[in-house]
Parts: C-alpha cells; sequence; structure tokens
C-alpha cells in the first residue's frame, strides 16, 4: 500500500450523516471501504474492475439492509447487474486504460443502478432507464490515477459513484425516462473513451 488511501471508510462510519438519506451514506461508506480493501491487496471482487470494485457491493447492501432484502431478491439483482455489464463489455468495454474511468467507474455504477431496480420490483424499462441515466451523467470521465496507482482518486470515487447509482435507480422507479436509449448511450461513451487522448485513459 502507498498510504495514500485507508481509513476513510471509518471514519465516516463513526459519524451521522448531516445531509444524505442513511441508505446513500451507508453506500458511499461500504464502497469506500471495498475499494480501501482492495488498495491493502486484500481479496475482493472485479466487478467489473478491481479498480471500481466498491461501486457494487457498497449500494446493493446499503439497499438490501434497509429494506431487509432476501437472497433471492439479492441473486435476481445481481443478475440484472451481470446482464448490463455484459452488454458493456461487448459493445464497448470496461476498462479505464481503454475507455476512460466512464468506462469503469461508470459500468460499475450502472450495474448498481440495474440491480436496484430490479430488487426493488421495477420493470426491465425502469432497469435499462436506469442504466442511461447513470451513465450519461458519467460520459468525459477520465481515467487519471495518482502515480498509476488505483488509489487516489479511485479509492474516493467509488463512494461517490455507489450513491449515484442509487439517484439513477430512484430516478428510474420514480418513472423519469432517459430521452436517450440504452444501447445509443453504451455507444457514445465508447465513442468519447476512443476519442480520448492516451492521457486522459
Amino acid at each position: 500500500q502507498s498510504n495514500m488511501s485507508g481509513g476513510d471508510a471509518a471514519r465516516l462510519m463513526k459519524r451521522k450523516p448531516l445531509f444524505m438519506s442513511e441508505t446513500a451514506y451507508k453506500a458511499m461508506s461500504y464502497a469506500i471501504a471495498v475499494n480501501e480493501a482492495n488498495a491493502k491487496m486484500f481479496r475482493i471482487v472485479a466487478c467489473p474492475t478491481a479498480g471500481s470494485c466498491g461501486v457494487m457491493p457498497g449500494a446493493i447492501q446499503a439497499v438490501a439492509e434497509q429494506y431487509k432484502l432476501d437472497r433471492d431478491v439479492l441473486v435476481k439483482g445481481f443478475l440484472a447487474a451481470s446482464g448490463v455489464g455484459n452488454v458493456v463489455a461487448n459493445r464497448a468495454c470496461v476498462a479505464g486504460a481503454v475507455g476512460g474511468c466512464q468506462a469503469e467507474i461508470g459500468t460499475a455504477a450502472c450495474m448498481a443502478a440495474a440491480a436496484i431496480v430490479e430488487m426493488m420490483g421495477g420493470t426491465a424499462l425502469q432497469v435499462g432507464h436506469a442504466v442511461s441515466l447513470c451513465m450519461k451523467n458519467l460520459l468525459g470521465l477520465a481515467c487519471d490515477p495518482v502515480a498509476g496507482l488505483v488509489e487516489v482518486p479511485c479509492v474516493k470515487r467509488n463512494g461517490v459513484y455507489a450513491v449515484h447509482a442509487i439517484t439513477a435507480a430512484e430516478l428510474a422507479l420514480a418513472g423519469i425516462e432517459s430521452q436517450i436509449p440504452t444501447d445509443e448511450v453504451i455507444e457514445a461513451m465508447n465513442n468519447i473513451g476512443r476519442a480520448m487522448p492516451a492521457a486522459l485513459r
């Protein structure tokens, strides 16, 4: 470990949120904790990548705790998330080094948003809208790790985008729709990523 990260999740968990809901605050804290564990070389699930490994567990665990969701519901959420990850990986990319952080943390956030919509009883159409709303607000995000390590800004970015995933799911579950179809949003992300200078990915 480089000592550029660590301890932030514990700091968050020792205090109460001032502005956020408890669910969003937990998602942020859990996501940072998982990514700090990755920086310490602990075993994690790269979902979809090691650098974005905190988003899915952070967001999903927080929602599952809030609503006391059972294993079967979580499995359905993970299936929805894996479907989204598979589509993005096949139609674009999930690696920050290829498509910028929009591809990496963006895919993780989209997967988490899809899982949450599914877990909360949303429709397949709402899952698609959650993915579109999530990714559209990440387009252009550069992959810019300090010293080439997956710590700064990656660890805290996991926390921010776990909350972003919850926001996208909330919008979709409220009936808010993306004006741009999901496939076109993914294609736009891919085109932007390929157009980025190498220094930004």
